[in-house]
């Protein structure tokens, strides 16, 4: 890519909608959680990941949903190696691969939304900092003699232990805080930033629970205002099913003026609204009017809101939960098609659905097909993370009907140069 492509256009909020610049932005863009461990020099590929963006961006798929780093690397089943290794330490190999990762993506005048912490065990996230803090070691819930009702249990603790906040509030002032060392730019003046993003799937555990959660989400999104007021802020939340399937509550944990906008996630197969084998209730149709109910319903809350919303994070497995990328996506193709159907409705009503981010992207990466699918360090990085099977959610490079199905929505809402 040439170093003369302009730079990103800043991404704001007006009027329940997205701009990129002064223009409407509503876009199909993916997951890509391993970008930056893909930048380093350490345990990445460089070519592989400019090869990737250039077909990303070569599909219109210009915003990518970017984990910062996982924390701790440690465990089984976790990302390894973490950016940050021990609380407060950093592998700066990693740090550089975030920074060339940003600015390949700045050549291209794509969009990152970084995200900061996440909720569940397979980067570290909110259960290493409890471990780091005292609390014992983390239940990880794939090891056989956890469960995940003990890891709810456990990582419920996290919003109520203040040095685990402390540590946690002072990462993101590190993260924010940085210059880019590949082209010098700071993070908080760089519109590659379109959104900070609190933490993948940051969940009320329990009744009691909200209280505690709704001032520490309050905090950190301030934080992260006081840090940088130019860019967009968002929480990662999941929706209702991230909230004891409480619409009410992920309302009334949302309504801080600093939350830019809306985010919802959506798991068809993991939720039971779907088999591969076409079950009674569960068949591909049954999928599809269950997920435009779910959007629509929360799609409803944004508007009431005057914010717009993303749907970040959804996926489904290929036919009959196959490993294989040679395995068939029809199904796939067809609930993906059905779902953004409702994109080209707002793009066409100023709605405010203003995107999709598909989990997830694996490219050109090769899974290792371990006999339970399980990732192993050493292996390749796919858009699956450690604790599932590879392959299962993501879209490779090959799956050829996929791309130019995205590449067609990116198209119809204005979204490919």
């Amino acid at each position: 890519m040439e170093n003369s492509v302009k730079e990103p256009e800043l991404i704001t909020v007006k009027d329940g909608q997205f701009f990129k610049g002064d223009k409407p932005y509503y876009y199909v863009g993916t997951n890509y959680w391993y970008g930056s461990l893909l930048g380093s020099k350490s345990v990445g590929d460089r070519d592989r990941l400019i090869k990737e963006l250039d077909l990303l961006k070569s599909n219109g798929i210009d915003n990518l949903r970017i984990l910062v780093g996982a924390d701790g690397g440690g465990n089984d089943y976790t990302v390894r190696p973490a950016l940050q290794y021990e609380q407060g330490k950093y592998d700066e190999s990693l740090l550089e691969g975030l920074d060339f990762l940003m600015a390949e993506m700045r050549k291209r005048e794509m969009y990152a939304v970084l995200y900061m912490n996440n909720n569940w065990e397979w980067s570290g996230g909110i259960s290493q900092y409890l471990e780091w803090n005292g609390y014992g070691k983390v239940p990880i819930p794939n090891l056989p003699q956890y469960t995940w009702p003990q890891y709810m249990t456990y990582a419920e603790q996290f919003h109520s232990c203040e040095p685990c906040v402390e540590a946690f509030e002072n990462h993101v002032k590190f993260i924010m805080g940085r210059t880019n060392s590949i082209n010098g730019i700071k993070y908080t003046e760089d519109n590659t930033v379109m959104s900070w993003q609190v933490a993948n799937e940051p969940r009320v555990l329990s009744e009691k629970h909200e209280p505690i959660f709704t001032k520490w989400l309050n905090e950190t999104v301030d934080l992260m205002e006081s840090l940088d007021s130019t860019h967009l802020i968002s929480t990662g939340g999941e929706g209702a099913a991230g909230f004891l399937w409480s619409e009410a509550i992920y309302e009334r944990t949302h309504q801080n003026k600093n939350i830019d906008y809306l985010t919802m996630h959506m798991w068809p197969f993991n939720w039971g609204w779907y088999s591969p084998e076409g079950e009674k209730g569960k068949t591909l149709n049954d999928a599809i009017l269950k997920a435009k109910e779910y959007i629509n319903s929360h799609v409803s809350l944004a508007e009431k809101s005057k914010r717009p919303i993303v749907m970040s994070e959804f996926g489904l497995p290929r036919e009959g939960e196959s490993l294989s990328p040679d395995s068939s996506t029809k199904n796939r193709d067809e609930f993906y098609s059905s779902v953004f159907s409702l994109l080209i409705d707002s793009h066409a009503n100023k709605g405010a659905l203003g995107g999709y981010n598909f989990w997830g992207f694996g490219g050109y990466g090769k899974s290792a097909n371990h006999p339970n699918g399980k990732w192993e360090p050493g292996d390749e990085f796919t858009a699956d993370p450690p604790q599932e099977p590879q392959g299962f959610n993501t879209v490779f490079a090959s799956d050829i009907s996929t791309l130019e199905m995205i590449k067609g929505y990116n198209e119809k809402v204005g979204n490919l140069k």
